[in-house]
């Protein structure tokens, strides 16, 4: 039993777990959007102003298609926003981090047989060239 309590509280877990809850509640947020505030703005430029009600009907069955086309556009808009306000810049933080800024130059080449000496050296190793 205290195995499978360590594994409940280890940190990826639980933060599995807080993501799946966030996500669900921000798709609930974004359906609502879509449903409520975009698909009625689409529609009042093409005289629909909800996609929901559209349907068609085939040898007696009812094919929703605009309840489809609701969860595309929630789809889209979820994508898009987790694309620029989350992958974007986790993206451009990890470059950042990932920089660093160069380390002084510890060699320098020889005039004589480019060869790499230290930075020191007043005669080369390789060709015994003085170098200055």
């Amino acid at each position: 039993m205290g195995d499978f309590k360590r594994f409940l509280l280890r940190g990826n877990v639980v933060d599995l777990a807080v993501a799946v809850v966030i996500g669900a509640a921000f798709g609930a947020v974004v359906t609502a959007l879509v449903e409520d505030v975009i698909t009625p703005l689409i529609g009042s430029l093409g005289g629909q102003p909800d996609f929901s009600a559209l349907t068609l009907t085939v040898n007696g069955s009812v094919i929703k298609y605009g309840h489809f086309l609701n969860a595309v556009i929630s789809f889209v808009i979820l994508a898009a926003v987790i694309f620029f306000f989350v992958v974007k810049p986790i993206n451009m933080l990890l470059t950042r981090a990932r920089r660093t800024p160069p380390a002084d130059p510890t060699t320098k080449k020889c005039s004589e047989c480019i060869s790499e000496i230290p930075i020191e050296a007043r005669r080369c190793s390789f060709c015994t060239q003085l170098v200055a």
